[in-house]
């Protein structure tokens, strides 16, 4: 009857597609290029915020933390999923798979909450454009960032402290991409009921409520866009909240298929890429539609690069 956790001594089978080494191979390279531009598409963003004085706005400040944001999430992902997939062995240390569940967790709850955030702030732009500046004022905006923050580093804490609580009674293969609260509640060898109740409250907590509430923005947002009377306004008011509403459909409509299934479902390939989508593809959405879509990202963009290229024949 003894029950031994031999995972925080060895630490744990990561598999991923190793069962499918051709689609391994494929999706390496994927992976890399991805990753790559999403670090760059989104420090851009970061760098054209803080540096052009015309994007020193509630909405850029909301999208350069979306976008460290992103960079974190990704970076806590990627590069040991790179690792795991180009080599045989396909250990993860017990301190990486629970430095990885800490991070990863932590990060995707504040995104949640962040995307929420910038749904009342263009609620505010459209539907209060003349109270705008009074509304979305730099303190407000600062709190609402800080509780993004600060709200996925509590659930982060207290989730992932219950499962790791968990005893997995010498059991080390997770046929998963990364360590993830869901995939670790199934190696559990005792009932856990509280731990997938909980689970279930959070998701509660950081995608329905959020979603619900962004959903009730863009009611009102779509109700005074169709008020506007000029075509012309219509047009980029719908422009400007589409691209975050792209955002927030792929990212909360992959996650909430991952955490609002049975913790014990057996759809073990579409679990993976759901994963692999909101982890790696989603966080490159932001800059390639926020910089593609937008002209005044793209003008600053220009104006750094061109800034950069003739500054030295300046002196």
């Amino acid at each position: 009857m003894e029950k031994t956790n031999s995972s925080s001594e060895k630490g744990f089978l990561l598999l991923g597609f190793s069962d499918q080494p051709w689609l391994e191979r494929f999706l390496f390279v994927i992976i890399v290029h991805v990753y790559i531009l999403n670090l760059l598409g989104n420090a851009a963003i970061i760098l054209v915020s803080r540096l052009d004085p015309k994007l020193h706005t509630p909405m850029y400040f909301f999208l350069s933390n979306l976008s460290c944001v992103d960079i974190c999430f990704t970076t806590s992902v990627a590069p040991q999923l790179l690792v795991t997939m180009s080599r045989k062995d396909k250990t993860v240390s017990y301190g990486g798979c629970v430095t990885q569940l800490y991070v990863a967790t932590g990060l995707g709850s504040s995104e949640c909450i962040l995307l929420a955030v910038m749904a009342y702030d263009r609620y505010a732009a459209v539907c209060r454009p003349l109270h705008y500046t009074a509304v979305m004022h730099p303190r407000l905006c600062a709190g609402l960032a800080s509780t993004a923050w600060l709200s996925g580093l509590v659930t982060s804490l207290v989730q992932c402290s219950l499962t790791l609580q968990l005893p997995l009674c010498g059991h080390r293969r997770l046929d998963h991409i990364f360590c993830e609260v869901p995939v670790l509640i199934k190696l559990a060898c005792v009932d856990t009921t509280f731990n997938e109740a909980e689970l279930f409250v959070a998701s509660v907590v950081f995608l329905i409520i959020p979603v619900s509430l962004i959903l009730v923005s863009y009611g009102f947002i779509t109700r005074a866009v169709l008020r506007i009377s000029s075509a012309a306004g219509r047009r980029k008011a719908f422009r400007t909240c589409s691209s975050h509403l792209v955002v927030v459909v792929v990212f909360y409509g992959t996650i909430i298929f991952m955490y609002l299934q049975p913790a014990r479902s057996s759809s073990k390939n579409q679990g993976k890429f759901v994963s692999l989508f909101y982890t790696i593809v989603t966080p490159l959405l932001n800059p390639v539609i926020y910089t593609l879509r937008n002209k005044d990202v793209l003008g600053a963009l220009r104006a750094v690069m061109v800034g950069n290229a003739s500054g030295p024949d300046r002196s």
